[in-house]
């Protein structure tokens, strides 16, 4: 059996093809099985996410165990990322449980605070990688873009501020890290009023000062040109979140309506899988340029 392929060679990949790697949130068994059953048809690589609180409800070293049977098993290139972690403690937890990268979230901490902490991370995650020979991805943020995978009347105030293409330069070279989620554009969660807009400009001028895997975050509601233009701009994974969990909320609400003496949890939830499923489909599609 061949060994599966590392996160970091899958997004060399995908720079490589002009296209992005999906990463979808989960928190139970029924997001994990729509999202891998969708790239799985697809053949295509995927990430999945758990927050700080995600991680709490899911368990931190179930979905480790999780993916590490999927991959031995099935050899099939999915990953698994600790999403918005706002603490080195909460960062090192995560990659002494065997995620295959973190993300640091200092966003709303003053440039050289997220810079400080960040930069204990990288360190960190090298030192194990040396002593356990596992390869870790380290993603910090700048720019602030909101915060919250949920539904919002408008753009937060204070979000929305995009990064400096200079910052964003001097962010890397002082930290080292292996990825940047720069702001953009996009906004965490939906908004009812207003529709976020990526800079695809901005993000070209940015993946050129840095030269690393740029991550767009808050991919939910944006248009599908949005997508591909961040792509083609040099956007290598995008976040997905707020839209699967609303797919599930309405699916799942459906279902007990329907069958209202339906008392089998998987018959309840199959609905909530399949909706999921759907959408996870069509966004890999769309961001591995498939027609």
């Amino acid at each position: 059996m061949t060994t599966v392929k590392t996160l970091r060679e899958c997004i060399k990949e995908a720079q490589d093809r002009g296209v992005a790697i999906g990463h979808f949130n989960i928190s139970n068994l029924e997001a994990f099985h729509a999202i891998y059953n969708a790239a799985k048809k697809l053949n295509v690589p995927v990430i999945i996410g758990l927050s700080e609180g995600e991680e709490q409800f899911f368990g931190k070293n179930e979905a480790v165990a999780l993916i590490k049977a999927i991959r031995e098993k099935t050899n099939f290139p999915i990953f698994l990322n600790a999403d918005h972690h706002y603490s080195f403690e909460t960062v090192t937890a995560s990659i002494l449980a065997g995620f295959d990268s973190v993300i640091f979230d200092g966003a709303q901490l003053g440039f050289d605070e997220n810079v400080k902490i960040t930069k204990a991370c990288v360190e960190f995650a090298r030192a194990f990688m040396k002593e356990s020979h596992k390869d870790i991805l380290v993603e910090a943020e700048l720019g602030y873009i909101g915060s919250g995978s949920n539904i919002k009347d408008t753009i937060p105030e204070g979000a929305g501020i995009k990064t400096k293409p200079e910052d964003a330069r001097k962010f890397v070279e002082l930290t080292g890290i292996d990825m940047l989620a720069p702001s953009v554009g996009s906004i965490h969660g939906l908004i009812k009023s207003g529709k976020p807009h990526i800079d695809g400009e901005l993000v070209a001028e940015i993946k050129k000062e840095t030269g690393i895997p740029l991550v767009l975050h808050g991919g939910s509601g944006l248009s599908d040109e949005d997508f591909t233009n961040a792509i083609k701009a040099g956007i290598s994974i995008v976040h997905i979140n707020t839209e699967i969990r609303v797919a599930y909320d309405e699916a799942l609400k459906k279902s007990l309506l329907d069958n209202p003496n339906e008392v089998v949890p998987y018959k309840i939830l199959q609905p909530a899988v399949d909706a999921i499923e759907k959408i996870v489909y069509e966004r890999l599609k769309l961001f591995n340029g498939m027609q």
